[in-house]
């Protein structure tokens, strides 16, 4: 009988514990139901910035790519008028002081064009990356893949191409 009396407040012993343990559990399951709140909206405030920084540097990546778009469009415009002045400067003149005028404005504009990087396609040997054959001719003295005219001259910045050069090739 002994044994079942001990056996009897042993068991009391553990029930009084479990309530105690529930009543700690609840209190302190509220601040940790707060503190997990606080740490919900810490992860969220910190992936919105990851994701605003992420935003931010795509964002200025893509503007970075854009400068070499624009450039080459703006300078297609220009390569006209270079053009026309390359033009001017073939023609019969009577007047030196044009004519030298008209050279020292073409010289300006080729300066400002290589400072941005632009670069007159070599006109040597032919490559359709670069050049655009409209004509093929038979040759004597060039032997055949080289450029034998230039009907247009080609640019391009880097390995950018801004505009083709037209030429006639040897066969």
């Amino acid at each position: 009988m002994n044994k079942k009396k001990k056996e009897t407040q042993e068991v009391e012993v553990v029930e009084t514990d479990v309530k105690e343990a529930e009543v700690v559990d609840e209190a302190v399951s509220e601040p940790e139901q707060e503190l997990s709140e606080v740490d919900i909206l810490k992860d969220q405030l910190l992936r919105q910035a990851a994701e605003y920084d992420n935003y931010r540097k795509r964002t200025a990546k893509e503007r970075l790519e854009l400068v070499p778009e624009i450039t080459a469009s703006n300078i297609a415009e220009l390569l006209p008028v270079a053009d026309n002045i390359e033009r001017a400067l073939q023609a019969e003149c009577s007047d030196d002081n044009y004519k030298k005028g008209i050279e020292m404005i073409y010289e300006s504009l080729i300066q400002a064009l290589k400072k941005l990087g632009v670069e007159e396609i070599d006109e040597e040997d032919f490559n359709p990356a670069f050049h655009q054959a409209i004509q093929q001719i038979e040759h004597d003295t060039l032997e055949s893949g080289k450029v034998a005219e230039v009907f247009q001259k080609g640019y391009k910045i880097g390995s950018r191409v801004i505009r083709f050069a037209m030429v006639s090739i040897v066969r």
